[in-house]
């Protein structure tokens, strides 16, 4: 195949989703590092891919990203900013689904159109399996489309010219299976390369040194949401375990993100962990610095495993063979007695409930026994 081969990514969002993405598309860099990669992506999903933050950085870029268009695709040099791609391509599918028939969506979608198709890419590949993914596909107007033979929205796979039978149980294992197609030869998956953002670097050096002096006990991140309410272990629970942490000489956080401020005064409510919320760049800084993630099936679990951190997956509704930690360390508690199942209206797992607060505790001596120092 060619050096200067072009191959575009489409792998919208969201956080977990992308970052199980990545081991396939770093395998396929560290494989063809003369290749040109772009990716199409939700303009808040920019800082796993690149911390150069653009237009966002601006008046402009900031209208932009909260009217739903995003910054204007970014090119750079890889390195330590944009380490993995050498182009990113925004598309704001959310906002478009809330206005799918106005002239402004109208408008968006056929400027991606024209964008992509000035790149002139020679593949497109789709790691998300959605109808509104494979459009996007389409929208290249590449020669070749590559997808699953069963994506996860089934009539996505006839906007594909090349359908791939995976045969992997992991969906990060499935991702390289898609990224061997394109190489054309067997892939592994690789350890992710993720951006270094040097103002949230810096953030983080400064809060923890705040927070917590200049104590080098390590740090253990709780982070107790979940896309579906039914997927959470109870906040109370988390409490117990930041407690018995703390006792045990940790220094415990408890990640408040969008959403889940609630979850995480219950934890510290008692003085056993610190509250922190923080930007996505700050959190990928903040990651790289703990012994040890707690969390449900989430984008900050997986998040620690793309960098290599030790994690206690707290699993419920989600099979943790297909949606697991992958590539680190790690402990997973779920009831035998949780079933699978993907549905948003599902009801609250029981199951949850038969993990005791000791079992994580439990869980995490081993893994940090097991862990070098």
């Amino acid at each position: 195949m060619q050096t200067n081969f072009r191959l575009l990514v489409v792998r919208l969002g969201a956080m977990g989703d992308i970052l199980h993405a990545l081991p396939a598309v770093t395998a396929l860099r560290l494989a063809h590092p003369t290749w040109q990669i772009g990716w199409v992506v939700e303009p808040r999903w920019q800082a796993l891919l690149s911390s150069d933050a653009g237009l966002q950085g601006t008046e402009a870029g900031k209208q932009e990203v909260e009217s739903g268009v995003g910054p204007r695709p970014q090119m750079s040099v890889r390195g330590p900013a944009m380490p993995l791609v050498d182009r990113l391509h925004f598309a704001s599918a959310r906002a478009w689904s809330r206005r799918p028939l106005t002239v402004k969506t109208a408008g968006e979608i056929n400027a991606l159109r024209r964008e992509l198709r000035q790149a002139h890419y020679d593949a497109v590949i789709d790691m998300q399996g959605a109808i509104k993914s494979a459009a996007i596909v389409r929208l290249a107007g590449c020669p070749r489309r590559i997808g699953s033979a069963k994506p996860r929205e089934w009539p996505a796979q006839w906007l594909f010219t090349e359908r791939v039978h995976t045969h992997s149980k992991h969906v990060i294992e499935q991702a390289v299976e898609l990224a061997s197609t394109v190489a054309g030869d067997a892939l592994a998956p690789a350890k992710p390369m993720l951006p270094v953002d040097p103002a949230a670097e810096s953030w983080c050096e400064a809060w923890l040194a705040a927070s917590f002096g200049i104590q080098s006990r390590p740090i253990v991140l709780i982070s107790p949401g979940a896309g579906q309410s039914a997927r959470r272990w109870p906040a109370e629970r988390f409490a117990a375990v930041a407690l018995g942490l703390k006792q045990r000489g940790f220094h415990v956080l408890a990640n408040g993100g969008p959403g889940d401020e609630d979850l995480a005064a219950t934890i510290t409510a008692g003085g056993a962990a610190v509250p922190v919320s923080t930007t996505l760049p700050q959190l990928i800084a903040l990651t790289r610095r703990i012994a040890l993630c707690i969390a449900n099936d989430t984008g900050p679990l997986h998040l620690a495993c793309a960098l290599g951190r030790p994690v206690v997956g707290i699993y419920s509704l989600t099979d943790p063979t297909r949606t697991g930690p992958f590539g680190t360390h790690a402990k997973v508690l779920r009831s035998p007695t949780s079933h699978t199942n993907y549905s948003r209206r599902a009801a609250f797992d029981t199951g949850l409930l038969t993990i005791a607060p000791e079992d994580v505790l439990q869980a995490a001596g081993e893994l940090l026994a097991e862990v070098p120092a």
